[in-house]
């Protein structure tokens, strides 16, 4: 419940505090006085955007501070661990507007954006003003009216979370066939560019390997001639090479142990002879291995051209990118035969979850189809409570499609002179109507969920008499289940106050401001005779007074 309401610099009032009772609080006053003024301040914590244009001062800011009982509300206390704010029995919603226009939120002194204060906002306070009518018109209030009556809030959960389900398994289901449509499209061609590839039989770096083995055959002939040149130097020249080495050491052997240094240069000698041996006759095997074939070069040559063709269709450099290319289409190919058995497990699925869906759905249905008629009858006591006896409302269920809220289009229908000419409410009834109508159904939809705290904003507009004592008496029983807050104009609704608030504008410093206060029994009594018979009230409209209060 709102427990105070703080106003500071806005508009015309300087500074208002109200501290509201739990149950019917009213608000009266002449008209201009500023009580609507009062709500446009409520809005600002409401989530509404401003403007520098509310500063009575320019030079100070705006500030509106809302406290706030939560204790009990679950989706409160969840809102604010949701989004990392303080949590506790009491929550100040407060909002600041700079001179220079910039607005400020805060929760519990933690800044929040609009969307987030609209959302908890939403949850604290149902603000209906005189054009608030508008949305019983609407077919999404419509149907959660009847969901409350119905009890429908678990269900509708449970039911939407399937709903999501299967709303995700038919866009995937949508995105394999656009996918299998795709590969149908691409299969002759990719089928073309995998055998292309599969029948040319590449291995890795076979390209390079053959390039760099046609480089050796081209050029096998100068190899030759300097490999055997290099034999012929080391090992059968007239002079050898080796032959020589082997001269120096046996020239040398025989003064060995006459010179320190001389048997490690023989070592060495020798291990050079065994080493140039070795290398002569390595030479000569690669020698023999090295021969000019011509056939060989022409397969080289077709196999490279092949390859290179290849390399250039596919924009790759080597070839084990095209190895790649090749295991891509490969699996592309296989995806179009797979993809088949993913659609018919996708089908399966979203079937399975079309028909729990249609089953959670059917029985929310039923569940609706049972309160229309009730809320029918509750609906046409109510309304001849508030002096319209002859207004009737009926409430039809069409089945739909399946959507976020089941298979019906709930649509309410509107008779106000017993013509059985039933029409939707937003094209035969009038604004006065509609405030009823409103007051009716949310004094039902109030027993069956834990409303927040309901403000009217002038929801007797049309009425008088019987039908606005009627209107106060829905007001005084809605207030014994959640807090209530009403500006009026009527005595009869006045006068079923629990707490009743009187605005006036006075004059200070030569400025006309706002002001409130909390009015007394006797206040009261003068207050609403004043309401009742003009500015200077009659003895028996302060009688008649009495008897309201009492």
């Amino acid at each position: 419940m709102l427990r105070q309401l703080h106003i500071f610099n806005y508009a015309i009032i300087d500074e208002i505090n109200i501290e509201f009772s739990d149950k019917l609080n009213v608000i009266t006053g002449e008209t201009g006085a500023g009580k609507s003024i009062l709500m446009g301040a409520l809005s600002l914590i409401l989530g509404d955007r401003a403007d520098t244009t509310v500063l009575m001062n320019s030079e100070k800011k705006c500030f509106v501070e809302g406290s706030f009982v939560v204790d009990g509300k679950k989706e409160v206390k969840a809102f604010l661990k949701e989004n990392d704010l303080d949590a506790g029995d009491e929550l100040v919603i407060r909002r600041e507007i700079a001179a220079n226009g910039k607005s400020r939120a805060f929760v519990n002194d933690t800044p929040v954006n609009l969307l987030q204060l609209r959302e908890l906002s939403s949850m604290l306070v149902d603000l209906h003003q005189q054009f608030d009518t508008l949305e019983l018109s609407e077919s999404g209030f419509q149907r959660a009216v009847v969901d409350v009556l119905a009890a429908n809030a678990d269900l509708l959960n449970e039911y939407q979370v399937m709903f999501k389900k299967l709303s995700l398994s038919k866009k995937e289901l949508l995105a394999l066939k656009e996918q299998k449509a795709q590969f149908n499209k691409e299969f002759d061609y990719n089928k073309f560019l995998f055998d292309e590839l599969h029948e040319m039989g590449l291995k890795e770096n076979e390209l390079e390997g053959l390039d760099n083995e046609l480089k050796l055959l081209n050029s096998s002939e100068d190899i030759k001639n300097a490999l055997s040149g290099a034999y012929y130097g080391l090992v059968e020249s007239e002079q050898p090479i080796v032959q020589h080495l082997k001269t120096f050491v046996n020239q040398l052997q025989p003064f060995s142990s006459y010179q320190s240094a001389l048997p490690e240069m023989l070592r060495r000698l020798q291990s050079a002879q065994i080493e140039l041996q070795d290398i002569a006759a390595e030479i000569d095997h690669v020698n023999n291995q090295v021969n000019y074939d011509p056939k060989r070069i022409e397969e080289i040559n077709e196999r490279i051209s092949s390859g290179y063709k290849l390399l250039k269709k596919h924009g790759a450099q080597t070839t084990n990118e095209l190895l790649a290319i090749k295991n891509s289409l490969e699996i592309k190919l296989h995806a179009v035969f797979n993809i088949d058995e993913n659609i018919l497990a996708k089908e399966k699925e979203t079937e399975k979850l079309l028909q729990q869906a249609k089953q959670q759905a059917e029985i929310i249905s039923k569940r609706r189809h049972q309160q229309l008629k009730p809320l029918e009858e509750k609906v046409a006591q109510q309304l001849a409570q508030v002096g319209m006896p002859n207004a009737r409302l009926k409430a039809q269920a069409k089945q739909t499609e399946l959507n976020d809220f089941g298979i019906d289009d709930i649509e309410f229908l509107f008779d106000a002179n017993k013509s059985n000419k039933f029409e939707p409410v937003r094209k035969v009834a009038s604004g006065g109507e509609l405030s009823r109508l409103m007051l009716c159904i949310k004094s039902l939809v109030a027993q069956s969920i834990d409303l927040a705290t309901l403000i009217f904003d002038e929801i007797d507009t049309g009425i008088s008499g019987e039908a606005a004592k009627q209107v106060g008496i829905i007001l005084k029983k809605l207030s014994k289940q959640r807090q209530v807050i009403c500006i009026t104009h009527q005595p009869q609704i006045a006068g079923k106050a629990d707490a009743h608030y009187f605005v006036y504008k006075e004059i200070k410093n030569d400025k006309v401001k706002t002001s409130l206060r909390l009015l007394s029994q006797d206040e009261r009594i003068t207050a609403i005779a004043k309401m009742l018979s003009g500015e200077k009230p009659t003895a028996a409209a302060l009688e008649n007074a009495r008897e309201l209060l009492n």
